[in-house]
């Protein structure tokens, strides 16, 4: 087959205007076609008015060779790559000793799967529980204010990405064979198929509920087993003269799992885990992370800025976007994981303590767009020498925000108009806040450090003249937002293995090396892979 690139349709193009464009670029009649499917759709939406799709088609014709030497040089078609995935090992017939993998967060649940698929029957322990018992708990947090710190927006089967967008984008390219394995597994397991080709695809919160049920279920019918409840208390270390390697994890209830491959998935939430894993002695470096509010709007408004007059388009949906700005104070301001018809939600995991974080459902119906606008800090300047110390800010700024808002798990909240001109609300205008428990009306100045308001202040009108309307006075601005990425890295070596323990896998977003669910799952994925050639090779 023929890969095609950059076909440019308008938004009411039919199908058989995307045919004849096919036929016109390859410049082939329609008996030379015998089949295409979309590889991927984006848009171009420089022109507002004037927004086009822009396809990569996957093409069936006798005639490959002759267009293949044709159009060599234009870059534009190609032969369509195998992107089908491959299993890097299969489990020996008797397995010893079975892999843990600590975690059920996007990375833990396909390391997981991973695992089993090559027969290696992993045992996954997740602190929290189960996706449908979870969800019930953090609904009744969000309107009962009735919290469990194991089981909430950041704890418990699906990980904090449950309780999001669902966003699948990343930086991974197109033609990376792990991206696709993600992708084709949720379908399989119950996604739209349309998140195989869309430039932006998403799930929702609802649809991923499921589909975290349906991939749980095929790892235990493959011969893994998940254990919900089951904190991980300590990672057993045994040291020796030449080196440490693990043998194994002590459970809360005392009980002891033995294993020499241990894959780390806990998130960026936590932190108990950390404390634990550095007193041990396993290297951790401090990370850059960043901190800020959530802000709403309108979603019309921000469809009209965007869209023009194509807002509301079906094919669109709701608009989102993409902020930076570099601050005369030396930080950098940028839009963090933006929920088009979203709601903002409280996404703490420690009593307490507010944090905020942003979700939408597939169809992103709702009134208001929000995102968080958040300031880069780093390990030199803010929390020098210490590896726990962005942990310990975010604490300290959640703790501040939980007392702002009033000590009832309502977070603090101010009018954009009042918070650029460094007075306090006292009431809501146009845009009425989605958090639950509820919103505290009060002085935003009090919730960050001075350099991160600075900087907020300073943003706030620049994103305005991208997006006009962005600083609206009746805009509203929720705090704190924190949990942005892990505040550390585990570091690992080539082999995925802790620089200084053996048979200790970092993953994912805790162990700082992912950014989204997407990315998350890939490198469970990589990491699985890791495991499974490790055992063969040791003949476990």
């Amino acid at each position: 087959m023929l890969r095609l690139t950059e076909v440019k349709l308008p938004l009411d193009h039919t199908e058989a205007d995307l045919k004849g464009a096919i036929l016109q670029k390859l410049k082939i009649s329609a008996v030379d076609l015998k089949d295409f499917s979309i590889f991927k759709r984006s848009y171009d939406a420089r022109k507002k008015n004037a927004i086009s799709l822009v396809y990569a088609l996957d093409i069936e014709t006798p005639k490959q060779k002759q267009l293949l030497k044709k159009f060599k040089k234009t870059g534009r078609v190609s032969p369509t790559p195998d992107m089908g995935y491959q299993y890097v090992a299969k489990a020996p017939s008797h397995l010893e000793i079975r892999p843990i993998v600590i975690g059920v967060g996007p990375c833990g649940m396909f390391a997981a799967l991973l695992l089993a698929q090559m027969g290696f029957r992993p045992i996954v322990l997740e602190r929290g529980k189960a996706v449908h018992e979870r969800s019930q708990d953090t609904f009744g947090f969000w309107s009962k204010r009735k919290f469990n710190p194991e089981s909430n927006a950041q704890f418990g089967e699906g990980g904090a990405g449950t309780f999001s967008d669902g966003k699948l984008y990343s930086r991974i390219k197109d033609s990376d064979h792990h991206g696709r394995k993600v992708l084709h597994e949720l379908v399989e397991n119950g996604a739209v198929p349309e998140i195989l080709y869309i430039s932006k695809p998403h799930i929702g919160t609802y649809r991923l509920v499921k589909i975290v049920e349906n991939i749980r279920n095929q790892v235990v019918e493959l011969g893994g087993e998940i254990r919900f409840q089951n904190r991980v208390e300590t990672v057993e270390i045994e040291e020796s003269k030449n080196n440490r390697r693990v043998r194994g994890v002590t459970l809360e209830n005392g009980e002891f799992i033995a294993s020499d491959h241990v894959v780390l998935a806990v998130g960026h939430s936590a932190r108990d885990t950390f404390e634990m894993l550095h007193q041990q002695g396993v290297y951790i470096e401090p990370k850059p992370f960043s901190v800020g509010f959530r802000i709403e709007h309108p979603q019309p408004l921000i469809d009209q800025q965007r869209y023009g007059r194509n807002a509301g388009n079906s094919i669109l949906g709701a608009a989102d976007y993409k902020l930076v700005h570099h601050c005369a104070n030396g930080r950098t301001v940028y839009s963090f994981c933006m929920c088009p018809g979203g709601q903002v939600v409280a996404a703490t995991s420690e009593v307490g303590r507010v944090v905020t974080n942003g979700m939408s459902q597939y169809e992103r119906s709702g009134k208001n767009a929000n995102s968080g606008i958040v300031v880069g800090i780093t390990p030199e300047e803010d929390y020098p020498k210490d590896p726990l110390g962005g942990m310990k800010l975010q604490r300290q700024l959640e703790t501040r925000a939980f007392k702002l808002g009033g000590e009832t798990y309502q977070a603090p909240g101010q009018l954009v108009g009042d918070f650029l001109a460094e007075r306090p609300s006292t009431e809501f205008g146009q845009v009425k806040p989605t958090y639950r428990p509820g919103v505290h009306l009060c002085d935003l100045s009090e919730s960050l450090p001075d350099y991160a308001i600075a900087a907020i202040r300073e943003a706030i009108p620049a994103f305005d003249k991208k997006i006009k309307g962005f600083a609206m006075k009746d805009a509203v601005l929720t705090g704190v937002e924190t949990r942005t990425s892990s505040p550390i890295r585990i570091k690992r070596d080539d082999r995925f293995q802790s620089l200084n323990t053996l048979g200790l896998y970092p993953a994912g977003e805790g162990a700082g090396y992912a950014g989204g669910i997407l990315s998350a799952a890939v490198d469970g994925i990589k990491v699985a892979e890791a495991v499974a050639l490790s055992m063969v090779a040791a003949g476990e």
